[in-house]
């Protein structure tokens, strides 16, 4: 007998609940289905006799037998109507103070994320079917005070996604759940595992977030133990940092080559028994080290890369082999397309040339291919994982995948299986939190790059860090500056460059100050303004309070001169800062040198991508691995 079949039988699947209601296009999750046979044709329990309504005063239910208010968003224990005073299907009217809960009543005993409720005294109300935000919204109301069935207008809000959580560039970018039911949050938090790596940042952030993703090559997990090494502790095989912009408007993924050779700086761990032991550092070592090897966790790894890149990290999030498998199953397979027929006796693929949808073990087979593709190194393999991340996000966001539930839940549920999370992220609410945050992001302004790295002439299986291509490229991230031609930005940067008509050099003001703690930058700079034909360029001294980045106030009617200094010094527009004043005394424009200067007459314009660097955009479609 099947789910559907079943009375509250404990191996019930959720997604086996979801049923489609011919009366109004939607899914309707049925949570009791009647033993009385007290249901309709599409498997849904029929309204019994209506109970004797409550006083206002009363905890009001509508006359569908006791069905608690939902809000316009679908979600259970709020929405109001605007019934004049008297208690509809979708609530209280607006006039009634009742106070409402998170979720469920207290005869559930948890609110809406599956977390015990904070208070009791509330009678439930019984077992019903519940219905998705767009049936609520279209069901008809009984009449009340000359008022006739009312429907509204099925909305597709964001807010509809329960569950939409996204995880970047490990194809967790967008994973939904679905259902408001207590019983759906809880399996999926008890799914997360959580390692406390000692920095515990909130779920969301109003500035630029940087999650670490990590693929560890370990074997454990059910059918892994055949992929070589069992009793491997496992590396950090796959490693990406995953940038997304303050404006949400775009995202950087950079892949970080596991046989780059680094240094891992000592770092903390927390022991079982809640100790915290800290494991020494190593210089000269292979990156995938920092993960695994001498029991470093995942903060390791975490560490590390803040430490190569000069940047902060906000989460990370760590995935086995079956995350792979699972997921990939999850979206019905991703495509992918090789240009040339492959036979990998490391990984077992076989594919002929030509665009495929692989899944399961095909698909981990596919991105742990290295020897027959490219030059059979690494970093030929980085290109396939790219391209198939790229494919998955793609999946993910079609093919109805954000909209039937039954998808919702088979993929939030391989999603939350395969991750290890920090504390920050540790729970459905707050990767829920972290998704709706993220999931602005547009697919066609998501970027894969691969940190620049040289042969290492020490050891031909290895590799080193290209100082001079991951400078710049680093340096975007810290300013968050996308590798995606963003119309937007461009056009706004583009029209900020051409406001002001550029004034002779001779006619440059400007008092030189220097806050980036560069010993003598600011003599320096004015006697090499001088120099270019500058003559009342002089040097101020030190400012007030360190700066970041250089920046340039003047008055609006010094714009020309701002123009031509900001040419000559390769300011990027987003240094220039019109104030009435100008900032500079005796009518001079001040020129205030942050820690993004080097020398004088080093540009400090905006940092770009270098050329060379590998990369590739996620909405990209024609890539084929060759």
């Amino acid at each position: 007998m099947d789910a559907q079949g079943r009375e509250r039988a404990g191996d019930v699947d959720p997604a086996d609940q979801w049923v489609f209601d011919p009366n109004t296009g939607s899914y309707v999750l049925r949570l009791n289905p009647g033993a009385d046979g007290s249901q309709d044709s599409y498997g849904n329990r029929r309204p019994t006799a209506p109970r004797q309504r409550r006083s206002p005063s009363e905890d009001s239910y509508d006359s569908y037998g006791g069905r608690p208010g939902y809000d316009p968003y679908g979600n259970p224990g709020g929405g109001y109507e605007d019934y004049g005073g008297h208690p509809g299907h979708g609530g209280y009217d607006s006039h009634q103070s009742h106070e409402r809960h998170d979720g469920y009543d207290s005869h559930d005993g948890y609110d809406s994320y599956g977390e015990p409720a904070d208070r009791a005294g509330r009678e439930g109300a019984p077992d019903h079917e519940a219905r998705l935000p767009a049936q609520r919204a279209s069901s008809g109301r009984r009449g009340h005070g000359g008022h006739g069935r009312r429907k509204a207008k099925p909305k597709r809000s964001g807010k509809r996604k329960a569950l939409v959580w996204v995880g970047g560039t490990m194809g967790f970018l967008l994973v939904a759940g679905c259902a408001g039911a207590w019983y759906v949050y809880q399996r999926l938090n008890g799914n997360i595992d959580k390692v406390d790596v000692g920095i515990n940042n909130s779920a969301t952030t109003d500035g630029p977030v940087n999650i670490l993703v990590i693929g560890t090559d370990a074997r454990k997990g059910k059918g892994n133990t055949g992929y070589g090494d069992k009793d491997s502790v496992g590396h950090a095989d796959t490693t990406l940092l995953f940038h997304v912009s303050k404006d949400r408007s775009n995202a950087t993924a950079l892949s970080i080559p596991r046989d780059m050779v680094t240094d891992i700086p000592s770092c903390p761990t927390k022991q079982e028994n809640g100790s915290t032991r800290t494991i020494p550092g190593e210089q000269n070592v292979r990156f995938n080290t920092s993960l695994g090897q001498e029991e470093r966790d995942p903060g390791c790894t975490w560490r590390t890369v803040e430490k190569m890149m000069d940047i902060k990290i906000n989460h990370f999030m760590m995935a086995d082999f079956n995350a792979v498998k699972e997921l990939s199953s999850a979206v019905g397979g991703v495509p992918v397309c090789v240009a040339k027929d492959i036979d990998d006796p490391k990984s077992h693929l076989k594919l002929k040339a030509g665009k495929h949808t692989l899944e399961g073990e095909d698909a981990l087979a596919f991105v742990r291919t290295r020897y027959s593709v490219g030059f059979g190194s690494d970093l030929s393999r980085i290109k396939l994982q790219q391209q198939f991340l790229s494919s998955m996000i793609r999946k993910m966001k079609s093919g109805g995948n954000l909209t039937n539930p039954p998808k919702l839940l088979k993929l939030g549920d391989a999603a939350t299986k395969a991750l290890t999370v920090d504390t920050g992220i540790g729970s459905v609410k707050k990767l829920t939190d972290l998704a709706r945050d993220l999931s602005k992001v547009n697919t066609k302004n998501i970027t894969f790059a691969t940190v620049p790295v040289l042969d290492n002439p020490n050891d031909k299986a290895t590799v080193v860090l290209d100082e001079a291509k991951a400078a710049p490229l680093f340096k975007m991230v810290r300013e968050d500056r996308s590798m995606t031609n963003v119309k937007k930005q461009q056009k706004k940067e583009k029209a900020k460059k051409a406001r002001a008509k550029k004034a002779p050099v001779s006619e440059v003001r400007a008092q030189i100050w220097n806050g980036g703690g560069l010993a003598g930058a600011a003599k320096e700079t004015a006697a090499w303004l001088q120099g270019e034909g500058a003559g009342m360029a002089v040097a101020g001294g030190n400012a007030p309070r360190p700066l970041a980045k250089t920046r340039l106030d003047f008055a609006p009617s010094q714009a020309g001169q701002a123009a031509r200094l900001a040419d000559m010094m390769g300011l990027p527009p987003s240094a220039l800062k019109k104030s009435p004043d100008g900032g500079g005394a005796d009518g001079a424009m001040k020129l205030t040198l942050g820690k993004d200067f080097t020398a004088a007459g080093e540009p400090i314009d905006s940092p770009k991508a270098p050329k060379g660097v590998q990369k590739v955009n996620a909405n990209d479609k024609n890539v084929c691995a060759k």
